[in-house]
C-alpha cells in the first residue's frame, strides 16, 4: 500500500542532455563505485543523442530520485540503466521507471525487452517479479574499486 501511495506523487518526464547533473547526482548516490556499476558524464552524454535513446527522469516534489535510459534498435529495446536515490529505495519507483520502459518500448514496435545487473544485485527480484527471465552471464563484467570483479547476468522478456 505505502509504494502505490508514493508512486501516485512520483511524475516521470521525458529528460536530455540539461538534466545530467540530476542524472549523474542520483547515480554518484545509487552506484557509488564498489561494483563499478555507474557510467561516467561523457559516456551518458554521448549516448543521448543517438537515435532510438531515450532517458525518463522520476521527480518527487519536483527533485529527480531517479532515472532510467533506455534504447530501442529494431524490434528490441534495452534497458541500460536504471537508478533510484538510495532514500527512495523500496517505495514502488524502480518498478514504475521498469514499467515505464517496458510501455515505451511495446509503443516503439519491440518485441523484446532486455537488461544486464550486476550478480547479487537485490534489483534482480524486480526484474523477475516483472517477468524478466535469465538468458545469459558474463563473467567478470563488472570491476570494483577494491579490485574484485562480478559477473553480470542478462534478462530478457518477451512483450
Amino acid at each position: 500500500m505505502a509504494a502505490a501511495a508514493e508512486t501516485r506523487i512520483v511524475r516521470l518526464e521525458q529528460g536530455g542532455s540539461r538534466d545530467l547533473d540530476s542524472v549523474m547526482a542520483v547515480m554518484e548516490q545509487a552506484f557509488g563505485t564498489r561494483y563499478g556499476e555507474a557510467w561516467t558524464r561523457s559516456q551518458c552524454a554521448g549516448i543521448l543523442p543517438m537515435s532510438g535513446v531515450a532517458l525518463r527522469l522520476a521527480r518527487y516534489d519536483g527533485e529527480a530520485v531517479g532515472f532510467s535510459l533506455f534504447r530501442s534498435v529494431a524490434d528490441e529495446a534495452e534497458l541500460l540503466l536504471i537508478a533510484v536515490l538510495p532514500d527512495h529505495h523500496r517505495r514502488g519507483i524502480g518498478r514504475l521507471l521498469l514499467d515505464d520502459f517496458i510501455q515505451r518500448a511495446q509503443a516503439d514496435g519491440a518485441s523484446r525487452v532486455h537488461l544486464e545487473v550486476r550478480d547479487r544485485n537485490p534489483a534482480i527480484a524486480m526484474y523477475r517479479a516483472a517477468g524478466f527471465k535469465p538468458v545469459g552471464r558474463r563473467r567478470k563484467y563488472y570491476h570494483g574499486d577494491d579490485g574484485r570483479d562480478f559477473d553480470a547476468l542478462t534478462f530478457a522478456k518477451s512483450i
